[in-house]
Order: structure tokens, then C-alpha cells, then sequence
């Protein structure tokens, strides 16, 4: 897996906001790819007004709500997010990008998100006729990632994020609706969960993510359940990123990444590296004291567990 980055993300700018271009500082030694400034493909999931209605605010340096600023040079940005995860899809690479995407929605920007970077990039695949697994680890639901494709069995949606947070979405019963229903696996984790309880997660909803058989696996890689994260509870050491890269090499043929979340500017270029070198099966550059989680939140998140799963059952073998 190789890294897809292009200078031209950076120039989202933000100001103070947790989401402004000092996230990538320490990833600026990563070899530039030229990407493209395409909107063709934003329209997949977007439609036209929408997009308009950006490159607008964005001119007037305009925010699309409280948390989702916007300055001249914004709308470029993400059109630059987008078709790097685009180029990642086709490459099997790693596209490392700003603004995030996975709580943008058709018609509506928010948590930080203009476009959908993911969810454009896993619908040009649908209309390829590809089935995609989009893995999402990032701390924050992806609300917009889950509402795009919440009616399809094209797409599987799996996310392990925490709950109560930002969105306030992704309970267990949320499990998709018409051909889509049993196609959304949401796993709620409780605030202070370390990372036992992460990797269990990961290891009794793989099945059903081996059982979709997708031909793409999607990864909205986001970074903020890292214990030193500045906007969750999370507990999860950057070991664990190292160990998911290794579970997804080890387990599907074709993947790709898009970067989400991750908020410290001093941890995110460990956990990115970390990721990345356990998808190319190399050594850990950045070891971290493994957490483990009080008994109480054991308790909360394994109610949470079985009842995602019983939930889940009719549809797979879990």
C-alpha cells in the first residue's frame, strides 16, 4: 500500500479548528502525487446544487455549519480529497487527505466534512460492479458513509466507533433497511474502551465481513480513538493501527485507505505510520504501552456486542 498525498489537501484552511493543516505536518516528507482537480466524480453522491452551493461559500469563505469552515481555497482541497481517494481505489493505496469525509452527506456538510470522499469512491466501484466492505475505525460514526448506502446490498457498511459521541448515531439497531437491511454493522463502544476491547471488535465482526466477500475493501482510517486524542475517550494505542493494517492484509486481496479523523497533531503521523506499515507487513515503527479497559466497560460494551450480533444474525453465520 502506498501513500497518495498532494500538497494541494493543505490548502483547506481552517484556522485554530481541530481539523486545519497541522494534522499532516509530520507527514510532509511523503513522496507528492499530482491529483487531479476533477468535480465529474463528486456527482456520484452529490448533486449538482449542492456542489454549487460549496464552491459559493467556500469563495465567500463561508462555514457550512459551526464546525465545518471553509476558506477560498476549500473547495479545491476537497475536490483534491476526493480524487486521491479515488486514485488510492485504483491503486490500492493510502490517500492521505483533507478535509475528512465520512459524515458528509448527498446535501449536507458536517463534522468537518465537505465531500464523501469514501462513499464517492466506493459508488464508482458499485457502478463497476464491485461489491465494497467499507471498514470504518476512525473514533466518530460515519453518519453520512452509513446513510448513503444504508438500502443496498452492494455495499457493507462496518463501523466501531464510540458511543455516546458526535454524531449520536450508530446504535446497534441501526442495521440498514430494505435490500440493505442486515448490510450496516454498527459496534458501539463505550467511552474509556482501551485496546481489548477494540481488538475483540475487530475479531467477532471480521466473519461477517469475510462473508460479504467483497471484491474492494474501503478503509475510512480514522485516528481519533487514540488514548491521546483531543475530541473522544477512546483508549486505543497505536499498536492497534499497526495490528488492523495487519488483519486486513492478511485477510482481503484489494484494499485501499482514505484518512479521516485524528485530532493530535503529535500522535496522528505514529498511528498513520503504524497502519500503513502493518498493511505492507513491515516492521512497527512506533511501539506504545497496550490499554486495557475496567470491568465496567467490559460490561457496556459486551451487552452492546451480543446484541449487535443477535441483530445481525438472520442475515450472517455469527
Amino acid at each position: 500500500m502506498k501513500y497518495i498525498f498532494d500538497p494541494g489537501v493543505l490548502d483547506h484552511l481552517t484556522g485554530n479548528h481541530p481539523e486545519n493543516p497541522k494534522r499532516l505536518e509530520r507527514l510532509r516528507t511523503l513522496p507528492i502525487t499530482e491529483v487531479p482537480i476533477d468535480v465529474d466524480p463528486v456527482y456520484l453522491i452529490h448533486p449538482k446544487s449542492y456542489v454549487d452551493r460549496i464552491q459559493r461559500a467556500a469563495e465567500n469563505e463561508l462555514p457550512l455549519d459551526p464546525d465545518t469552515r471553509l476558506s477560498k481555497t476549500s473547495f479545491s482541497a476537497a475536490l483534491k480529497a476526493v480524487n486521491a481517494t479515488i486514485l488510492a481505489s485504483e491503486q490500492q493505496g493510502f490517500a492521505i487527505v483533507r478535509p475528512p469525509g465520512h459524515h458528509a452527506y448527498p446535501e449536507e456538510a458536517t463534522g468537518f466534512c465537505i465531500f464523501n470522499n469514501v462513499a464517492i469512491a466506493a459508488e464508482r466501484l458499485v457502478q463497476q460492479g464491485k461489491r465494497v466492505l467499507i471498514f470504518d475505525f476512525d473514533g466518530h460514526y460515519g453518519d453520512g458513509t452509513a446513510h448513503i448506502f444504508y438500502h443496498t446490498d452492494q455495499v457493507l457498511y462496518w463501523s466501531l466507533h464510540q458511543y455516546p459521541a458526535f454524531p449520536m448515531k450508530g446504535k446497534v439497531n441501526e442495521i440498514g433497511g430494505g435490500p440493505g437491511k442486515g448490510y450496516t454493522v454498527n459496534v458501539p463502544l463505550p467511552p474509556d474502551a482501551g485496546d481489548d476491547i477494540f481488538m475483540h471488535a475487530i475479531d467477532h465482526f471480521l466473519p461477517i465481513a469475510k462473508q460479504f466477500k467483497p471484491d474492494v475493501v474501503a478503509v475510512s482510517a480514522g485516528f481519533d480513538a487514540h488514548l491521546y486524542d483531543l475530541l473522544l475517550q477512546l483508549r486505543v494505542s497505536a499498536g492497534t493501527f499497526y495490528k488492523i493494517g495487519q488483519i486486513l492484509r492478511e485477510n482481503f486481496d484489494n484494499v485501499f485507505a482514505t484518512l479521516e479523523g485524528g485530532y493530535n497533531i503529535n500522535e496522528i503521523a505514529k498511528c498513520v505510520e503504524n497502519f500503513h506499515a502493518g498493511m505492507n507487513n513491515l516492521p512497527m515503527p512506533h511501539d506504545e504501552t497496550v490499554t486495557s479497559s475496567r470491568h465496567q466497560v467490559w460490561q457496556e460494551y459486551e451487552i452492546n456486542c451480543h446484541t449487535a450480533l443477535a441483530l445481525l444474525r438472520p442475515y450472517w453465520d455469527v
